[in-house]
């Protein structure tokens, strides 16, 4: 394919990325369907070979391009959240009970049902059975976007002036979208985990050997480095943009957005070389930003350019995925593999969902609607799997062999592809759905 026509495609498709929210918002189709198609199309273009787009000939830069996607969108999730966490106040802990049982029970259980069926139904070593399961386990921040919550608001912010005991009243009254994005900016980092329990298996032998440091650095050690990292750097940079004691340095005041995607990398790089899960210190460095000035509109300008700069990794990743998926990507899909992915979509997230969510039903929660049986069932299906899941084969499959590595990337290619088609195309009608029966 000549440069030239590489660059009319990309700047259609970029423009095409920009109206695409504006008209899609009232229908039954959402963007990243119709980019993924777009991409499917282009793909079916001639003077292209399939090993231009494999991911398996290009592991490497499909490795880096799905994590700076992810970085960027964690970023934006944790911006956009106006509900507060504070561990130290019980209230604040319980208001994310939602998130904390979907990340306990339901993505472990994720987790388990596709590493089981990966490995009876499909064949795979227990070492890619393990590494498919926690793949394909978490809900996308970047993919999931239309069921989350918009972005951070200013609304409340004078009740700052009342004192920390207040901050509870600034909050989403939407809480499947508050799960789904809390949810979503967490468990990418948590399911690492899962992702070094299956490089050991393939590469330390007997888990007697190593599972005691497993469950103790890799579960724990550096779930903490992360979660630390993030929240300090999050702290600093806020204390600098809001209430340093130049005027030069308070950023908020000039409302400079870059320092969004400046925390990122910040975050992100201290957090990896200190051991720790860059991606869960990037959503905690995010989050602790948004804590401090909560009502400031500050946030909103941080949380615009990160957005924008996700909307456009979004575009490349989808259109290259779309690409990939007419030039071989799924030439070795099984029927077993396409039945895995068919069952996560249409079975294991919403049922393992649905019963975390209905374990926790009774607990109250102040000011905030609770999750009645359709918002429990909303919740529980719109696991969207998306750019997490092919980040994760690809940074594994770069540290061990796991067998059949076409076979774990068209079994994830086509489960991230049926994804995106299935709740793009129930999630609009779904969530107006339930937008209105909450105002009636």
């Amino acid at each position: 394919m000549s440069p030239d026509l590489v660059f009319l495609l990309a700047g259609a498709s970029l423009f095409l990325a920009v109206l695409l929210p504006l008209f899609l918002h009232r229908v039954a189709v959402s963007a990243p369907m119709v980019l993924l198609c777009i991409g499917a199309l282009i793909g079916l273009l001639p003077g292209l070979s399939p090993s231009d787009v494999s991911p398996l000939e290009h592991r490497y830069f499909a490795e880096h391009m799905t994590e700076a996607t992810i970085l960027v969108a964690l970023m934006g999730v944790g911006l956009a959240l106006d509900r507060p966490l504070n561990l130290r106040r019980p209230g604040s802990w319980r208001s994310w009970g939602a998130t904390w049982r979907l990340l306990g029970l339901a993505m472990p259980l994720c987790i388990a049902g596709v590493a089981v069926l990966g490995w009876w139904v499909m064949g795979l070593a227990p070492a890619a059975a393990v590494l498919l399961g926690a793949a394909l386990a978490p809900t996308d921040p970047v993919l999931a976007a239309d069921v989350q919550v918009g972005g951070p608001t200013t609304a409340g912010s004078e009740m700052f002036e009342g004192g920390e005991d207040e901050i509870d009243e600034i909050d989403e009254r939407d809480e499947v979208r508050f799960a789904l994005t809390s949810e979503a900016g967490l468990n990418d980092g948590l399911a690492f985990p899962f992702v070094y329990l299956a490089i050991m298996m393939a590469t330390l032998g007997s888990f007697s050997e190593w599972g005691l440091r497993w469950v103790g650095w890799e579960l724990v050690g550096k779930v903490v480095i992360g979660v630390a990292i993030g929240t300090v750097v999050g702290w600093l940079l806020a204390k600098i943009a809001f209430r340093s004691p130049r005027p030069s340095l308070r950023l908020a005041e000039t409302g400079e957005p870059l320092l969004g995607l400046a925390a990122v990398l910040l975050s992100y790089g201290l957090a990896e070389v200190a051991s720790g899960y860059g991606f869960l210190s990037v959503f905690s460095c995010a989050m602790s930003l948004r804590s401090a000035e909560r009502g400031h509109d500050y946030h909103m300008h941080m949380h615009g350019s990160v957005e924008r700069l996700e909307r456009l990794l979004t575009l490349v990743v989808l259109l290259l995925l779309g690409v990939a998926m007419t030039n071989g990507l799924l030439s070795s899909l099984t029927w077993e593999g396409a039945l895995v992915g068919t069952l996560l979509v249409l079975v294991i997230r919403p049922a393992t969902g649905w019963l975390s969510l209905e374990m926790g039903r009774k607990v109250p929660r102040t000011g905030t609607s609770l999750l009645g049986p359709r918002e429990r069932l909303a919740t529980a299906f719109f696991g969207v799997r998306g750019v997490g899941s092919l980040y994760y084969v690809a940074y594994a499959t770069g540290l061990a062999d796991f067998g059949d590595h076409p076979l774990l990337w068209s079994t994830v290619g086509f489960t991230v592809t049926l994804s995106v088609l299935v709740h793009g195309i129930t999630e609009t009608p779904a969530m107006k759905r339930l937008d209105h029966a909450r105002a009636a």
